[in-house]
């Protein structure tokens, strides 16, 4: 299953993550756990999450997806949306690729 990381340098994480919970919301399937929530992306669109994870000075998220080109999908509309919502604070998603874990 092919992954990708991004540590989104931020002292507005719980913002920007309830932010773009809300917003995509009616199109995606949000799940809070325990000290992160994920967003599933709609099947019609790429069969794949990320996983988003507030911290002091961080927004760390965990992508991942079936394929490559779903990956590609969801880097794409949660990278997209939080560099609008933070465009302000000059917030950037820079996504890393990461090996299966076995």
């Amino acid at each position: 299953m092919p992954q990708a990381h991004a540590e989104v340098r931020t002292e507005r994480a719980q913002r920007y993550l309830k932010q773009l919970a809300s917003h995509l919301g009616e199109r995606c399937e949000i799940t809070e756990e325990t000290d992160s929530t994920r967003i599933t992306l709609p099947q019609d669109r790429a069969t794949g999450h990320c996983l988003l994870t507030p911290r002091a000075e961080t927004l760390t998220l965990h992508a991942e997806a079936d394929t490559a080109d779903d990956l590609a999908s969801v880097q794409d509309v949660i990278g997209r949306h939080l560099e609008r919502f933070g465009e302000r604070d000059g917030l950037t998603v820079a996504w890393s690729a990461e090996q299966p874990q076995q």
